[in-house]
């Protein structure tokens, strides 16, 4: 956040320093620009006032404390006829050169301007009986003009440079006082959820010692209060904690390749009585053998937020749709749930802490970190999220780079659908039997007896 705090600081300097220097090379150019053309113009009053003798008038202009001879030739035309009267360009008369010269400058019908192709400015003049027309050659005027834009460029790359690092420094001292904040805000954050564990713990071990008590109707239910609330109190430090540990910079242990679909349809089976219970029916339409690297729990909670978030804010009967496919070159999870849409202005939200778009979801129970924390694992895992809203249903999409299928080994998914209809019985005590048998549990460490040393 603080580094992206300094870029913005250092962005914005830049973009006044080069709006300032522009505006400043802008004027000096065209003020440049417009000293040239007038010179241009005043050699050009003073040969088509020449009386055509032929003879050179040695016209000149002075550029930089340096006067400059200009190349200039004459023509008079009397009705279709055109001849040259003077000037210092040789072997012009009668050429194709000097025929498509006139044509482009009459064709402007204009007493000045112009021929870009011939690099030349002109004059006319009309005396009634015949018109004279001056030309003077401009490549030294383009070149001059050439010359002030590369200065102009050196010296502003050379400002901009200075500026830059000068903009940098600036910004690690503007930014110092908001650094020391955000960090003491985290240290506060991580050691207020640790310390906080332990009397929670308490406090739900004598509720639990309460209940278990023969205790009155009363103060049964005052226990039964206090445990409820003391395991919400639980869930928000805890949720606290991961985002101390994400913003401290703790990364996950182990970043590994994992069988994404594997993941997925474990939290489809864990979250399908949820849902049945909520009345919203789970589907899911998972890809074989999606490989990606990383946290196989971290992954697995990410996918529960989603699924959860779907169930808390799904409508009422609308089936909840898990759905994971590879791309070229990622796996790509969306989970959607019809309802009514997300106003626009509240997505860019939707993932900020706390925050919750109570008038579009509904009062539901929440500490509006969920989504932060499923941004936070998938920001870990080089991936995004983002959510998407309309009439038909709300979407969460998570995007993250994926291996190349078979390549570490993993065995074939085979995909089983997540609804109760499809289980036997069609009823909750039959469908956990069928659960228990379609799960594939690992042992893990603790299922085995400690070794002598200790191992």
């Amino acid at each position: 956040m603080i580094r992206k705090l300094r870029w913005q600081f250092v962005g914005v300097c830049m973009a006044l320093v080069l709006t300032v220097l522009a505006a400043v090379f802008a004027a000096a150019y065209h003020a440049v620009r417009q000293n040239i053309e007038d010179l241009s113009r005043q050699v050009l009053t003073q040969v088509i006032r020449e009386d055509g003798s032929g003879s050179a008038p040695g016209v000149s202009v002075e550029i930089g404390g340096d006067r400059l001879l200009l190349p200039y030739f004459t023509v008079n035309i009397w009705g279709g006829t055109a001849y040259i009267t003077g000037g210092t360009y040789a072997n012009l008369e009668d050429t194709d050169a000097l025929r498509d010269i006139l044509s482009q400058c009459l064709e402007q019908n204009q007493t000045e301007g112009t021929v870009e192709d011939y690099h030349l400015r002109y004059l006319v003049e009309d005396n009634g009986l015949y018109r004279k027309l001056a030309f003077v050659d401009m490549s030294m005027e383009q070149a001059t003009l050439a010359r002030v834009i590369r200065s102009y460029l050196v010296i502003a790359l050379a400002a901009l440079l200075v500026l830059l690092g000068i903009a940098a420094a600036a910004s690690r001292w503007v930014t110092r006082p908001v650094e020391r904040a955000w960090r003491q805000q985290r240290q506060f954050l991580s050691d207020a959820s640790h310390e906080l564990k332990t009397p929670l713990t308490v406090i739900l071990s004598n509720a639990e010692l309460l209940e278990g008590a023969a205790l009155p109707e009363k103060p049964a239910r005052w226990s039964g209060n206090i445990r409820c609330e003391a395991e919400q109190m639980r869930t928000l430090v805890e949720q606290m904690l991961t985002l101390a540990r994400a913003d401290n910079g703790v990364r996950p242990a182990a970043m590994e390749p994992v069988n994404f679909s594997d993941v997925a349809t474990e939290c489809v089976l864990s979250f399908e009585p949820v849902a049945f219970e909520a009345g919203k029916p789970l589907e899911d339409h998972v890809a074989e053998d999606v490989t990606v690297t990383g946290d196989r729990d971290r992954l697995r909670h990410l996918i529960s937020i989603l699924l959860d978030n779907a169930v808390k804010y799904g409508a009422p009967g609308g089936t909840i749709t898990l759905t994971l496919e590879r791309t070229e070159r990622q796996a790509r999870l969306t989970v959607a749930n019809p309802g009514d849409p997300i106003p626009p202005e509240h997505l860019p939200h939707l993932f900020e802490r706390f925050y919750r778009a109570d008038s579009s979801r509904g009062e539901q129970s929440g500490f509006g970190l969920g989504l932060s924390i499923a941004d936070t694992i998938a920001r870990e895992h080089k991936g995004s999220l983002r959510a998407e809203s309309d009439a038909v249903s709300t979407r969460f999409i998570f995007t993250l780079p994926s291996v190349n299928k078979g390549k570490h080994g993993f065995s074939e998914l085979k995909q089983c659908p997540a609804s109760f209809s499809s289980l036997p019985g069609g009823s909750p005590a039959a469908s956990s039997a069928s659960l228990s048998r379609r799960f594939q549990f690992r042992k893990t460490p603790k299922d085995f007896p400690a070794s002598k040393n200790g191992r």
